[in-house]
C-alpha cells in the first residue's frame, strides 16, 4: 500500500481539499475553504497545515481570517445556504472560548438543516500537561472537554484521539455534510497534540472523492394515497418550504401549480419558491404571513407541505389551518418532517416528488372559481404592500418604506439578508421575491448578529449578486465584527442599518403580553426614577462602521436612502447606510396569531388584559391529527 507521511492536520487539510458533491451530474467542491482564528489549540496543527497548503497548493483550500468564531461559522452557513447545501466552508478554532463561541452557530446550522464543518481544537489527548490552559476539569469524567457542548447541537460529532481515527471521523463527517436528510453542524474535535502528530496515510484516503446527492422518489403507494386526497379536495393549498429551494425545485413547483391551479403559500425558508407575481403565488403564510395566504389556509381542506418542517410561525401556532377535518400531505427528504401532523408522508427529493405528483394528477385542476379567488386575494395583498412601501410617514419613515426602497434597489438579481428582530416578519409579508435566491432570511434560529456575517457568506458564495444586509441597531450591536473581514477581503456588501433605538420586535411583542416596552429601549438610567427610561442613547453607527474600514453614510429619510442605495452600487467594498425609523408604526397585519405565553396572574392591568386576550386566542389552537 502506498503511503504519505503527514501530520494529522496536514492530512485533514489535504483530505478536505479533495472532497466533492455531485447532483444531476454536476460536481461542486464540498468544502470550498476554511475560516479560522488561531490559538494554542490549533496554530501548530491546522494553522501550520493551512499555511503549508497555501504555499504549496494555492487555492486548494483557501484560508480566510475572521474576527469572531460565531460570525465566521454564520458566514459558512450562509455560504452553504446560497449553494443549496452542495458546498460549505470549514471553521477552525483553538480549544476553549474560541471553540465554544461556535456553539450558537452550530445550533443555527442544525436547526436550519444547513451543512457546516466545525474543527475546534481540543485538550491534549496524551494528558501529559493536564490541566492545560482553558481545560475543563471534571472530577468524575476525565474524557470530557468544553467541546462536549457541541454534541446536542451537532448532527455528527467525533473526537480524534489517535491518528488512526481520522479517516473514520472525516468520512463520517462528509457523509452527513452531503446528505440533505441528515445535514447540519458537523463537529470533529482535534486535540492539539494529535493535530501535530505524524502518521503514514494511505494515498487512497487522500485521493479525490465524490459524494453523490441523490433525488429519491416517493413510494408509489404513498403517492397514490396523496393523489386520492387531492382528487377529492376542493380547496387544496401548497405550502412551499426551504426544501423546494435547496433541491432546486422551483421550476417543478411552477409547473405543478400551473397544471393543477393549486395556490402556493411560502414559509420563511421557502420564500421565492415562486415569483411573487406568479398567478398561483399567494405569498407568506402563518404568523408573519399575508392575508391572502392565511385566508386560504383557514379554509383549506388539503394542505400539501413541500420541504417544510412546519414551525410554529408557519402554522400560526396551529391556528392557521382551521377547517375541521383538514388533511396534510408532506413531501420531505426526511421521514421525521414528512410524518408531522399525521400527514400522508411522501419521503423524497422535492423536485423528484413534484414531478411524480404532477404526472399522477395530469388532467386534474382546481375549479376556475378557486383559481380566481386566489388571484384576487393575492392582488389585494399586493396593493397593501404597495401602500406600505409608500406611506410617506414623517418625521421618521416606517420600516416598510425602508424595505420597499431596498427591494427596489435589489431588483431581481440582488439578495436581501436578515435574521432577527421585527425585520424578518415584515420582510416575509412585504418583500416581493422574484426568485429563489432573492431572499435570504435566517428564521429557523433567528439569531441576532447573523446578518453581516451571513451577508459575507452569501456574497462569497455568489459573488455575481448584489447583497443587501438589513440589520437593526440591536442586532448590529450584538455582532458586526465581520464587517472588518468584508473590508479585508474586499467583499462588496450594502448594509442598511435600521435605527429605532432599541429592540423593536420584542418591544411590540411585550405590548401583547402585558409588559409594555419594558427593557426594549436604548435609554440611559434616569436618576429620578432609577429605571432605564431616561434620554435616548446617542450611538453613532456611521462613525463606528467607518472606524472599521467601511464606507458609511446616514440617510435623512427614504428618498435619501434610495439615492444612497444607487450611489452605493459604484463604491467598492462594504457600504453601511444608517436610517432612522419609527418603531411604533407596525407593518400591515397578517391576521394571524403566535403563541407567546402571558403571565396567568398579575397586578398590572395591561397584563390582565393581555392574559384575557391570550386565553381567547388559545381557543382556536388545535392538534393536527
Amino acid at each position: 500500500m502506498s503511503t504519505v507521511r503527514l501530520t494529522v492536520a496536514q492530512a485533514a487539510v489535504r483530505f478536505l481539499a479533495h472532497q466533492y458533491s455531485e447532483r444531476d451530474g454536476v460536481e461542486h467542491r464540498l468544502v470550498e475553504g476554511c475560516f479560522g482564528i488561531f490559538g494554542h489549540g490549533n496554530v501548530a496543527g491546522i494553522g501550520q497545515a493551512l499555511l503549508e497548503s497555501e504555499l504549496g497548493a494555492p487555492g486548494e483550500l483557501t484560508y480566510r481570517q475572521a474576527r469572531n468564531e460565531q460570525g465566521m461559522a454564520h458566514a459558512a452557513i450562509a455560504f452553504a445556504r446560497m449553494r443549496n447545501r452542495l458546498s460549505t466552508l470549514a471553521c477552525t478554532t483553538s480549544i476553549g472560548p474560541g471553540a465554544t463561541n461556535m456553539v450558537t452557530a452550530a445550533a443555527l446550522a442544525t436547526v436550519n438543516r444547513l451543512p457546516v464543518l466545525l474543527l475546534p481544537g481540543d485538550v491534549f489527548a496524551t494528558r501529559v500537561a493536564d490541566p492545560v490552559l482553558q481545560q475543563l476539569e471534571h472530577t468524575a469524567y476525565r474524557d470530557i472537554s468544553v467541546n462536549d457542548v457541541f454534541r446536542p447541537v451537532s448532527r455528527f460529532f467525533d473526537r480524534v484521539q489517535r491518528p488512526e481515527q481520522l479517516p473514520d471521523a472525516l468520512l463520517g463527517a462528509m457523509r452527513v455534510l452531503a446528505d440533505p436528510a441528515e445535514t447540519g453542524a458537523v463537529t470533529v474535535c482535534l486535540p492539539q497534540d494529535v493535530q501535530a502528530e505524524a502518521f503514514e496515510w494511505p494515498v487512497e484516503f487522500l485521493a479525490r472523492r465524490v459524494w453523490h446527492v441523490a433525488r429519491p422518489e416517493a413510494d408509489r403507494r404513498a403517492l397514490d394515497r396523496a393523489v386520492e386526497l387531492v382528487l377529492n379536495a376542493r380547496r387544496p393549498l401548497v405550502v412551499a418550504g426551504g426544501g423546494v429551494i435547496y433541491s432546486e425545485a422551483s421550476d417543478a413547483l411552477r409547473a405543478f401549480a400551473e397544471a393543477t391551479g393549486i395556490p402556493v403559500a411560502e414559509t420563511q425558508a421557502g420564500k421565492g419558491s415562486l415569483a411573487y407575481d406568479h398567478a398561483q403565488a399567494v405569498g407568506a403564510v402563518g404568523a408573519t404571513g399575508t392575508t391572502a395566504a392565511n385566508a386560504l389556509a383557514r379554509s383549506a381542506d388539503v394542505v400539501i407541505g413541500i420541504g417544510t418542517r412546519w414551525s410554529d410561525f408557519t402554522t400560526a401556532s396551529r391556528t392557521a389551518f382551521a377547517r375541521p377535518g383538514v388533511r396534510f400531505i408532506n413531501c420531505n427528504i426526511t421521514n421525521f418532517d414528512a410524518s408531522k401532523h399525521a400527514g400522508t408522508a411522501l419521503v423524497g427529493d422535492a423536485r423528484a416528488v413534484l414531478e411524480q405528483f404532477r404526472q399522477a394528477l395530469a388532467g386534474w385542476s382546481v375549479s376556475a372559481e378557486y383559481r380566481q379567488e386566489a388571484r384576487e386575494l393575492a392582488r389585494h395583498w399586493d396593493g397593501v404592500v404597495e401602500h406600505a412601501y409608500h406611506l410617506a410617514h414623517r418625521p421618521l419613515p416606517a420600516q416598510s418604506e425602508v424595505i420597499g426602497a431596498v427591494n427596489e434597489a435589489a431588483g431581481s438579481h440582488g439578495v436581501v439578508v436578515c435574521a432577527a428582530g421585527s425585520m424578518p416578519g415584515d420582510l416575509h409579508k412585504l418583500w416581493r421575491a422574484r426568485g429563489p435566491k432573492n431572499y435570504h432570511v435566517e428564521y429557523g434560529y433567528s439569531c441576532m448578529g447573523y446578518e453581516i456575517a451571513g451577508g459575507l457568506g452569501a456574497k462569497l458564495a455568489c459573488p455575481e449578486r448584489d447583497v443587501y444586509v438589513l440589520v437593526g441597531d440591536g442586532s448590529y450591536l450584538m455582532m458586526a465584527q465581520e464587517l472588518v473581514t468584508a473590508v479585508q477581503e474586499d467583499v462588496k456588501l450594502t448594509i442598511v442599518l435600521v435605527n429605532n433605538h432599541g429592540f423593536a420586535s420584542i418591544g411590540a411583542l411585550s405590548e401583547t403580553v402585558g409588559a409594555p416596552r419594558f427593557g426594549t429601549w436604548y435609554r440611559r438610567r434616569d436618576p429620578a426614577t432609577g429605571r432605564l427610561d431616561g434620554d435616548v442613547l446617542a450611538l453613532d453607527f456611521v462613525a463606528n462602521a467607518a472606524s472599521l474600514g467601511a464606507t458609511a453614510w446616514r440617510a435623512g429619510g427614504v428618498d435619501e436612502l434610495r439615492s444612497m442605495l444607487a450611489k452605493a452600487k459604484g463604491v467598492p467594498g462594504p457600504v453601511l447606510i444608517e436610517v432612522g425609523t419609527d418603531p411604533m408604526l407596525p407593518a400591515p397585519s397578517s391576521e394571524a396569531w403566535w403563541d407567546v405565553v402571558v403571565a396567568e396572574v398579575s397586578s398590572l392591568p395591561a397584563t390582565k388584559a393581555a392574559r384575557e386576550a391570550y386565553e381567547g386566542a388559545k381557543q382556536d389552537q388545535r392538534a393536527y391529527w
